[in-house]
Formats: C-alpha cells, structure tokens, sequence
C-alpha cells in the first residue's frame, strides 16, 4: 500500500491539523511534524544562517539537526522525533546546529 493511500484509509486514526508557517497542515496520530510535512509537499525547513541555503529532511532519526523548527514558541525542536498535535504552531527555522553544539561554521 503507497502512503498516500494510507493516509487516507482512515486506519491511521481521526486527522488533525497544525500551523505550519501560517497555513494549515493535516497530520494523523503517531505522525511526526516533518511526516506530516513531507506528505504535505514540504521540503524545506528553514534556511542556514550564513549561506541562506535550504534544510530540511536528512536522517529521519533525530540525528542531524537539518530539520529544526520551532513549535509553540520553543525553537530548536527537530521536526522529524517531535510528534505532531492538534493545534501546534510549527514555524521554519530555529537556533543552528552551530550555536546549538558552540561550533563555528555553516554545514
């Protein structure tokens, strides 16, 4: 079965929807905000600070801090281990790897 058809089989349970950026995303339950994301046609999550260049999905397993976004106000959030929920605010972006790991350099 291809994902889309899941998603709307209704076997994944009652959709929900969340802000992303100012417009509406629908989610499911157990779906993380970047799956949701993705299903929704979104590919980038914010920009680098020095080079403006595009981030967004890499790993999938929390590990590379490429998918940061903010949820309710709380920045440094990665998109793809935070479950999505009714009614959260997600917005692009958030603090970089660097200034979270007190790296230098843009990567």
């Amino acid at each position: 079965m291809r994902i889309e058809q899941l998603r709307d089989s209704g076997e994944r349970g009652e959709a929900f929807s969340f802000q992303w950026d100012g417009r509406e995303v629908r989610a499911h339950p157990g779906e993380s905000i970047l799956g949701a994301l993705l299903a929704s046609g979104t590919r980038t999550l914010r920009h680098s600070s020095q080079q403006n260049e595009p981030r967004g999905f890499l790993c999938g397993i929390g590990a590379c801090f490429e998918c940061l976004v903010t949820v309710d106000g709380v920045p440094g959030q990665r998109a793809c281990v935070t479950p999505a929920a009714p009614g959260m605010v997600v917005q692009p972006g958030g603090p970089d790897r660097e200034r979270m790991r007190g790296e230098t350099g843009d990567g």
